[in-house]
């Protein structure tokens, strides 16, 4: 028995089934982890999109399989909480594939993770959530499968039929498994209700401009809010800002409008280190 694992499994799974939603500042990598679970983090999540560019890859299954088990073991190493990774669709349409890099994550140090339909059918999605349920028997890892629908994401169906889309496909993917539902794009608050009502599942939503505010969607029934690749583009953003300046001005103030001291940064990591 992992006594660790099995006690991170637990947290998270008891950390949606209170009042409160689950707030995940989504990391790109073991820093960005560490740095937020000392912000004061429940939970770690990873964000596809910002793990693969801080690998040098694109988001959208690109991102090779032992890549992905290489970055989440590096994650895990530095944590205290539990952490749930996005496999996005699992890296291939073969769910036996799809199991096999499951296993791997899961060895890694993952107790949760979020696997999406994206533009291919609920019946993929349901065989892949069939192998990753089985992938974790084998692991003896209690996980936390969070199914993600693209339907608002991807404009899948009309607009008028998205909100009943997402209830028959939530309700599928519970069958088949999942423990969570996530809807990127969801931010209607009458459809955020009634999926929370007519989903025996947590649902998760992701932060945009427009979603309401964290008190509003905990009185909706909200389990979950991930802040996705958005902390990433941001980080991305000022970085990119200070080099600007300092290439092509020769000036160095956007380096320093928002910083944190060397020494505080370092600390984070020395007790860290295996």
């Amino acid at each position: 028995m992992d006594e660790p694992r099995d006690r991170r499994a637990r947290e998270f799974r008891a950390l949606h089934q209170r009042g409160a939603p689950l707030l995940l500042a989504n990391v790109w990598d073991a820093g960005s982890a560490r740095l937020f679970e000392a912000a004061g983090a429940r939970a770690i999540a990873t964000t596809s999109a910002g793990l693969a560019w801080s690998r040098g890859y694109a988001d959208g299954d690109r991102l090779p399989a032992r890549v992905l088990a290489v970055a989440v073991g590096e994650i895990a190493r530095v944590l205290s909480v539990p952490l749930t990774v996005d496999v996005e669709g699992g890296y291939s349409s073969d769910p036996r594939a799809v199991g096999e890099t499951l296993s791997a994550v899961l060895d890694a140090g993952a107790i949760g993770i979020n696997i999406e339909d994206g533009a291919g059918s609920p019946d993929l999605l349901c065989a892949k959530l069939a192998a990753a349920r089985e992938a974790a028997t084998r692991a003896g890892v209690d996980l936390f499968i969070n199914a993600r629908t693209d339907v608002y994401l991807r404009g899948l169906v009309p607009p008028e039929r998205a909100m009943a889309e997402v209830v028959e496909r939530g309700r599928r993917y519970r069958s088949a498994g999942a423990d969570g539902l996530f809807v990127p794009e969801l931010v209607d608050a009458s459809a955020i209700r009634a999926i929370v009502d007519r989903v025996e599942l947590p649902l998760n939503v992701m932060v945009r401009p427009t979603l309401p505010p964290v008190a509003e969607l905990s009185a909706l029934g909200v389990s979950r809010v991930s802040a996705g690749s958005a902390i990433a583009q941001a980080a991305y953003a000022v970085g990119r800002r200070a080099a600007h300046q300092l290439l092509t001005e020769g000036r160095y103030d956007a380096m320093f409008e928002t910083t944190a001291s060397y020494g505080e940064l370092n600390a984070l990591y020395s007790p860290a280190v295996a």
